[in-house]
């Protein structure tokens, strides 16, 4: 029995509704989120009932105002990169790339920020809350490769960069306990200004051209599917809201609950990847 199965004993008829939903809507706006890169051992955020698994992530507020929160932020970054920058794409994302290669998803927008879907070879892909790979300046708008600004960041604080904890889901580290006041950030080379990763803060909006490029993707497809998420946050939870208003059917594999729960033509409540594996061995219809 996989583990799929055993998760929803009702999963062959799931299954079945599931491959139904996919040939009656062959263009598929695939939406995902972190559920599809905890088998690559990156945490999500939420339980199954869609709350907190742990404090929230830093405010974009909180993290341009003050010096203190900056220094936090990069030390358990430093710490944490050396596993976020290494990881590789699990069979979800795997799976998601073939659908892609059928011809079942001409775009896929994920909230995630750690760029694993294009390491597995999908192409049309919206990284609608930027990449974490990438480090840009708030002042001049220059971006840098993260790479480079990790060696910047051990070069600068060699104590810290052999520390290990437990990573976090902003592909930082737990670091509770350590005082951050002489943790040292290198500035903007090009005008001195504050550097930050290229990636959507809470409390910061979503780029407009993003949004409006991930729109037009769903407005052309013939049904959302949603995977690996919640939509507890309201930049995912909108293309949903979208089609919905539309008319186009939605479907969403996720262990848990979701915000869009009453909006859903088919919930799929099983473990991701051998459910998108079933989907991909099984016959069409």
């Amino acid at each position: 029995m996989t583990q799929a199965t055993a998760l929803d004993p009702d999963f062959p008829a799931t299954l079945d509704a599931l491959r139904r939903f996919v040939a009656d809507h062959p263009r598929l706006c695939v939406l995902t989120g972190a559920g599809c890169s905890t088998d690559s051992g990156i945490p999500d955020y939420r339980d199954s009932d869609g709350q907190w698994k742990r404090p929230q992530p830093i405010t974009l507020q909180a993290f341009m105002g003050e010096t203190a929160t900056r220094a936090r932020y990069w030390a358990r970054s430093l710490v944490g990169w050396r596993f976020f920058g290494n990881a590789r794409p699990n069979a979800t994302h795997h799976a998601l790339a073939e659908l892609e290669r059928r011809g079942h998803v001409p775009c896929l927008i994920t909230q995630n920020v750690d760029r694993l879907h294009q390491a597995a070879g999908s192409e049309q892909v919206i990284d609608l809350h930027g990449r974490l790979d990438v480090v840009r300046c708030m002042q001049c708008d220059t971006r840098s490769p993260r790479d480079a600004f990790q060696t910047q960041l051990a070069d600068l604080n060699p104590e810290w960069a052999a520390l290990s904890a437990d990573t976090a889901p902003d592909g930082d580290a737990d670091l509770d306990g350590h005082d951050f006041a002489r943790f040292r950030i290198p500035p903007c080379p090009i005008c001195g200004g504050i550097l930050k990763p290229d990636v959507v803060f809470f409390g910061e909006g979503v780029p407009r051209e993003r949004v409006q490029a991930a729109g037009q993707a769903l407005e052309a497809a013939d049904a959302l599917l949603v995977v690996g998420s919640s939509l507890m946050v309201y930049s995912g939870y909108r293309f949903a809201r979208a089609a919905a208003r539309r008319g186009q059917p939605i479907a969403a594999i996720n262990l848990g609950r979701t915000r869009a729960d009453d909006l859903l033509q088919l919930k799929v409540s099983s473990a991701i990847a051998p459910t998108l594996r079933a989907l991909l061995d099984s016959p069409e219809p």
